[in-house]
């Protein structure tokens, strides 16, 4: 039964007002003025063009990226092992161990951000690379859980018995059976994990100082220190790449389900 046109008519009043913020970010983007605001007489790409030549903001994508590289890989790693262990168990203990690896979303960030603070500072992890990678990629983690357990839902066990009734080991069974039929749960995990990191700001506010800059707290830092628009102009390319691994997840699902 399709919806009707109250249905639809809210679905988009919806959408426009979620997607009306984000709007009005390009144009401000490209403003000809010196301040936060709309264009006044005509439209103009030189805040792109600062971004693109400021070491300041490159440096910042940059360690925004390979923070988000290493995060995802970890997230990777961890989440799908965790779902394929309570997957192979199939106890009611693995419905526990779902609910604790989903904790980090679950629990309010500036509390966890917190944790990790004091955490972090007997460990020497404070204001490090590797400390900030490792609470992106424990806080992506719950995202791979996810899609990887919605992937093995869907997975024919039959497909398993008959590799190992043939005499495949239990690592074979996992490389060559198990992974690629989960692959596009992998991958939507990664591209979830990978968004989650690039995005962050709550946790890298408290345990990164000077050495770790990533982009999000150069622009929160701008927005209290003064109100440059290539502010505006990183949004808009933050919003576009986003964008992009969002279509990249959709297309991948749309293969799947084909």
């Amino acid at each position: 039964m399709r919806p009707g046109w109250f249905a639809r008519g809210s679905a988009w009043v919806v959408a426009m007002y979620l997607l009306l913020p984000i709007s009005i970010i390009i144009p401000v983007s490209m403003t000809d003025q010196r301040f936060l605001s709309l264009p006044k007489e005509a439209l103009s790409l030189r805040h792109y063009a600062t971004v693109l030549s400021s070491p300041e903001w490159l440096g910042s994508i940059w360690q925004s990226f390979l923070i988000a590289v290493v995060a995802t890989v970890i997230a990777v790693l961890a989440g799908t092992l965790c779902a394929i262990g309570c997957w192979r168990l199939a106890r009611r203990s693995t419905d526990l161990v779902r609910a604790l690896m989903l904790l980090p979303i679950i629990i309010p960030s500036i509390v966890y951000a917190i944790g990790l603070y004091r955490y972090f500072a007997g460990l020497d992890l404070l204001d490090r690379f590797l400390g900030v990678a490792i609470a992106h990629g424990v806080t992506g983690i719950p995202y791979v859980v996810i899609t990887v357990s919605t992937a093995l839902a869907a997975f024919d066990p039959r497909l398993e018995q008959a590799a190992r009734g043939m005499g495949a080991s239990l690592g074979q069974t996992l490389r060559w059976v198990i992974l690629p039929r989960i692959a596009p749960g992998i991958v939507s995990g990664a591209i979830f994990a990978f968004i989650h990191s690039w995005d962050e700001l709550v946790i890298v506010l408290f345990i990164a100082s000077r050495d770790v800059f990533t982009l999000p707290r150069r622009i929160w830092d701008g927005i209290n220190e003064n109100l440059d628009p290539a502010m505006a102009a990183v949004a808009v390319l933050l919003v576009v790449f986003t964008t992009g691994l969002l279509l990249l997840d959709l297309a991948l699902r749309r293969r799947r389900d084909a």
